[in-house]
């Protein structure tokens, strides 16, 4: 299985039985409340929110939303907020996190907690999946927003996280491409000797559930006809589900290129947890917010 756009990926959530549990840190907050009560309506989500009670009450009297009271929690001060709404998960009362109106590291100290936590032993990663114009499926680019310069078992564990992200998801075996500014391997540049020994990880075992290919650059990944003339054989091009970049700042400014510049359509959280948690930009729109929450409902692990 794999989504040509969000719509596709939404019908298949809107279908489940029964919505995803979602605990919202510090939910006192318009944006997002907007984007939560737009999930809950369509019966993707059924909110829980942690935070100051009043300012919460404020809100949905403003939005016209309902909740029972038994789904608002009181607490005042976002850090309490943020460990509160980890608890949720840890007592599997709630099956996914949201970050509201605290900082993200405020939740993400809550996350992380040795004993209180929702650390699983690897490296936590941020998954960003993109409805890009003129590419004909759903596209995951990462890590733009966690992981600064990933070390070779930081970049496994980075793969790992986004593909058990997109099985969980239905894809059965996504295509990963580790980026790089060539395909040959070049012992000068270490992104293309790390690609390579990513590639040879997959092809051991090592990296299972997925096809990596590795080094290969942007234009073979996402173009078979380019990556036909320039006499690169690989499943990935044209057709990859998952681009690898080199660091945050690659993953990060192809990112926003797309999303600024290309138009392109964004939903983004944190993985590499026990659950996934919506964390996003102070710039991002109610959209890519609600899109965030619809993928995280469609993973649904814990």
């Amino acid at each position: 299985m794999e989504f040509k756009n969000f719509e596709e990926l939404i019908a298949k959530v809107k279908g489940n039985s029964s919505p995803r549990r979602m605990a919202v840190a510090a939910a006192g907050d318009a944006h997002t409340l907007e984007a939560v009560f737009h999930a809950q309506k369509e019966g993707i989500v059924r909110p829980l929110l942690v935070g100051d009670k009043q300012q919460i009450r404020k809100l949905l009297w403003e939005f016209g939303g309902t909740l029972p009271e038994e789904d608002i929690y009181d607490y005042p001060d976002e850090t309490e907020a943020a460990e509160a709404a980890v608890g949720l998960v840890r007592e599997e009362k709630a099956d996914f996190l949201m970050k509201g109106k605290l900082d993200t590291k405020v939740i993400l100290k809550a996350v992380v907690h040795k004993e209180k936590g929702l650390g699983q032993g690897r490296t936590m990663s941020h998954f960003a999946i993109m409805e890009v114009p003129g590419y004909h499926k759903l596209l995951a680019v990462v890590d733009g927003g966690m992981v600064p310069y990933p070390t070779l078992e930081q970049k496994k564990d980075i793969i790992n996280n986004t593909v058990d992200t997109m099985r969980a998801m239905g894809y059965e075996c996504p295509k990963a491409g580790v980026l790089a500014c060539v395909e040959k391997v070049n012992p000068k540049m270490p992104e293309t000797l790390e690609a390579r020994e990513l590639r040879e990880m997959n092809e051991r075992g090592e990296i299972a559930g997925c096809i990596v290919e590795g080094p290969i650059s942007y234009d073979c990944a996402m173009s078979k006809e380019i990556a036909d003339f320039k006499g690169f054989e690989s499943p990935v091009s044209g057709d990859a589900d998952i681009l690898l970049a080199p660091n945050i700042h690659a993953g990060n400014i192809m990112g926003k290129m797309l999303t600024v510049t290309c138009r392109t359509r964004m939903a983004g959280f944190v993985v590499g947890a026990r659950c996934p948690i919506v964390v996003t930009s102070r710039g991002s729109t109610p959209e890519e917010k609600y899109l965030s929450i619809a993928v995280s409902a469609s993973v649904g692990y814990r």
